[in-house]
């Protein structure tokens, strides 16, 4: 069914893993060979495990992705900030998806008036229409949109902080984070205002060899302090202590990330940063940040 879908829509088109694939179970498909291929490996080499039992194909869509976030308490959608994330394993934006290679705020492309136009055309009517269902939402929502020619396009929604992105928004935030948390619970978001820092933002996600294919867990990492040493802060992701050492337990492990007046001065400033972590067994993208710097 699924390859007669293709064979109907043509490409390029997107195949997906309907369950949850920890950010990896998107496939952009330039051609319907690769969209025939995509769907034997989720559906028939189960690349996926269960996530893979169902696809979802979905139009392509062409333009600039963007991670939009708003605090909601059932009736009211307080805007934060934008960032954007990287979500392929190599330079240039080449290679298979990840949960994220880094990201950086503000995103420059979702403007002011872009904002309005979000929170007016996706956040809002959301929030009216879960709770007209008698679901009133409370909590955050993160949107996964596509800037397009015709505008902003919902591609997703998720129920939480993305991440790298939440590491450049918690950098930026001036406001006490747990005094607009619980205007959220208590249907106050209203009253709120938040500060925002107008410094740049940007985390380099340091993974572990392989991912976002298999890859072994264990390699001891040094160097952390000194990496601080310079002003940025080293997120823990995939981390596990042993004793005094700091050995890799995940596939994304560390998200070293940096403030700085500009996007290009946060960049030098966080792989700065990434340098002075000695950590072989481990690799990270050149170049976060290099879409904000061209523009």
């Amino acid at each position: 069914a699924a390859r007669e879908y293709i064979r109907a829509q043509g490409a390029p088109i997107v195949v997906k893993a309907d369950g949850l694939a920890a950010g990896k179970g998107v496939i952009l498909c330039r051609n319907e060979k690769e969209a025939y291929a995509a769907v034997d490996h989720i559906m028939i080499e189960d690349a996926f495990g269960d996530a893979g039992a169902e696809v979802v194909i979905e139009e392509f869509m062409t333009g600039e992705e963007v991670s939009f976030f708003a605090l909601v308490d059932g009736e009211h959608a307080l805007p934060l900030v934008a960032a954007q994330d990287h979500k392929t394993v190599g330079d240039g934006d080449e290679g298979p998806n990840t949960g994220g290679m880094g990201a950086y705020s503000p995103a420059r492309v979702v403007d002011k008036a872009m904002a309005i136009t979000i929170m007016e055309t996706i956040i809002e009517p959301t929030i009216r229409g879960m709770a007209a269902d008698g679901m009133p939402y409370k909590g955050i929502l993160f949107a996964g949109l596509m800037i397009t020619d015709a505008g902003p396009k919902l591609i997703e929604y998720n129920c939480r902080f993305g991440d790298p992105e939440c590491q450049t928004l918690m950098m930026r935030l001036e406001s006490d984070l747990l005094e607009i948390l619980l205007a959220a619970v208590t249907g106050e978001l209203d009253q709120v205002k938040v500060e925002w820092n107008r410094n740049a933002a940007l985390t380099v996600v340091m993974a572990v060899n392989g991912y976002p294919g298999s890859y072994e867990k264990g390699s001891e990492i040094r160097g952390i302090n000194d990496a601080e040493a310079g002003g940025a802060i080293v997120f823990h992701a995939g981390t596990k202590a042993d004793g005094n050492k700091i050995l890799a337990n995940g596939g994304r492990v560390l998200n070293v990330t940096a403030l700085a007046p500009s996007v290009e001065k946060a960049q030098t400033k966080a792989y700065d940063a990434v340098a002075k972590i000695n950590w072989p067994e481990g690799f990270c993208r050149s170049d976060i940040g290099w879409r904000a710097i061209n523009r």
